[in-house]
């Protein structure tokens, strides 16, 4: 049986999981950069730090925490500064005890969940951090969720940790993730820790940086020949609507599994399609049964015009629109029409539709499909089609 599966595009298909942080990070240099330059007291002044990452979903803050965290670590060990991290998913570990338990359990996995309280537990990470003579970096990922339920409470503690005495070093330095802005969150007191500068904001990724992140995962996941440009492309386009990192990763993964599937040892446009369809199906029946007849055949003419293509030109698409207003008894709109046809399926997203870039002679439109594979579009259009005659 497992003979008969044949050879898979993954080489380490570990490499795109969520959970995976890679070597480099793709255009986040500048965040790291800011992070590095904020923690520098930490190593020169025997000081701790405090930082706020902010951003939307799959904007890459959770894996620029990690990386961070990782290289300051090794980074400490080169300077003889024993440091130490731990992240904690406030989605989660909601509560403030169950914050602090994770935080121990990083020292003493076996510590009992009940039966202490915070202040006993805090005593006791204070002693493992002494008795250790280290410095933690605790990230607290999506502390929004937390600071919504528990207060900002345990923020306080956690940036004033090893205060009690007069003559202690900082223990703890704190990095707070969050896609909200939490400023507005958090006392005054806990506020005075974290400085308006200590933000470092994260925007959504470009398509082109989409890419980019794609191809990375893709040398890091697939074996060499795996997957061709087009569908890089496709992939990064498909993305980039939400800017979306994860998304991206999770098309690559997908679009893989299906090429495994049908045994086709390459990732080719309509895998793409097919995993985003998968992942996040944005054109349903509603969408499609909305649609006036010349909008169905327009969209007919693009889906048999795409098939086995990342790309079709405008000529492509009204040639193949043509054809299939002859085969429905449908006269052809004008040309000035189509042009309309085709920017109304782009303004609702079903294709999308904008000026020819690189690899392409001359100035034309381009038009792709984003959200679902050519031959399922055909199938579903000529259905509805068929059942309004």
């Amino acid at each position: 049986m497992w003979e008969s599966i044949g050879k898979s595009v993954f080489k380490d298909q570990r490499t795109l999981s969520f959970d995976y942080v890679p070597p480099k990070l793709v255009h986040r240099e500048t965040h790291m950069r800011k992070l590095v330059m904020l923690f520098r007291p930490v190593f020169e002044e025997n000081a701790s730090q405090n930082a706020m990452l902010m951003g939307s979903v799959g904007t890459g803050k959770t894996a620029t925490a990690k990386r961070f965290c990782m290289d300051l670590k090794e980074h400490g060990e080169k300077k003889q500064v024993a440091i130490d991290w731990t992240i904690v998913n406030c989605r989660q570990r909601n509560s403030e005890s169950a914050v602090v338990l994770q935080i121990v359990n990083h020292f003493q996995p076996n510590f009992p969940d009940r039966g202490f309280s915070i202040t006993e537990m805090l005593s006791i990470l204070r002693k493992d951090l002494e008795k250790r003579k280290i410095h933690l970096v605790v990230a607290l990922d999506e502390a929004d969720v937390l600071l919504k339920k528990a207060g900002p409470d345990i923020i306080y503690k956690l940036t004033r940790f090893g205060e009690e005495k007069v003559d202690s070093r900082p223990l703890v330095s704190v990095i707070l993730i969050s896609q909200k802005n939490i400023f507005d969150m958090i006392d005054p007191a806990s506020a005075s820790t974290f400085k308006r500068t200590n933000v470092v904001e994260f925007g959504k990724y470009t398509c082109e940086e989409l890419r980019d992140i794609i191809a990375q995962r893709a040398e890091l996941a697939l074996h060499e020949g795996s997957v061709d440009d087009d569908s890089v492309d496709l992939m990064a386009e498909v993305s980039s609507e939400w800017g979306d990192a994860r998304f991206a990763i999770e098309i690559l993964e997908k679009a893989g599994m299906l090429a495994d599937e049908e045994r086709q040892g390459m990732i080719n446009v309509e895998h793409v399609r097919g995993a985003k369809a998968e992942a996040y199906s944005s054109i349903t029946e509603s969408k499609l049964s909305c649609l006036d007849k010349h909008q169905k055949l327009t969209l007919l003419g693009i889906a048999r015009a795409s098939k086995g293509k990342a790309y079709i030109t405008t000529k492509d698409a009204e040639s193949a629109y043509s054809v299939a207003c002859e085969e429905y008894d449908e006269k052809p709109r004008a040309h000035t029409a189509f042009w309309t046809l085709m920017k109304d399926l782009d303004t609702l997203g079903v294709v999308s539709a904008k000026k020819s870039g690189l690899g392409i002679s001359g100035k034309t439109t381009v038009i792709t499909l984003l959200d679902i594979p050519a031959k399922v579009l055909q199938q579903k259009v000529s259905q509805m089609l068929d059942e309004s005659i």
